[in-house]
């Protein structure tokens, strides 16, 4: 079996290289994802401002099938 030591060396160069690359790219789509994405939707309000949440309504205490399928269709619950 032959052993180059130069083809070697090419390999493990183009490794290191291709590695570098990789984390240079990925740490610049994370940078540019972060300096896009808008501001998180869920994070505490500032001052006065008050976080409301909508809660849906009872479901119908109705035995009939037509209402509980109607209450399904339109909350999907």
């Amino acid at each position: 079996m032959v052993f180059s030591i130069r083809r070697w060396t090419s390999r493990v160069f183009f490794i290191l290289i291709f590695s570098v690359l990789l984390l240079i790219v990925t740490g610049g789509y994370r940078w540019l994802a972060d300096a896009v994405s808008p501001i998180h939707p869920y994070r505490e309000p500032k001052g006065d401002a008050l976080k409301v949440f909508v809660t849906d309504p009872d479901s119908p205490d109705s035995k009939h099938a037509a209402d509980r399928l109607r209450w399904f269709y339109w909350y999907g619950e």
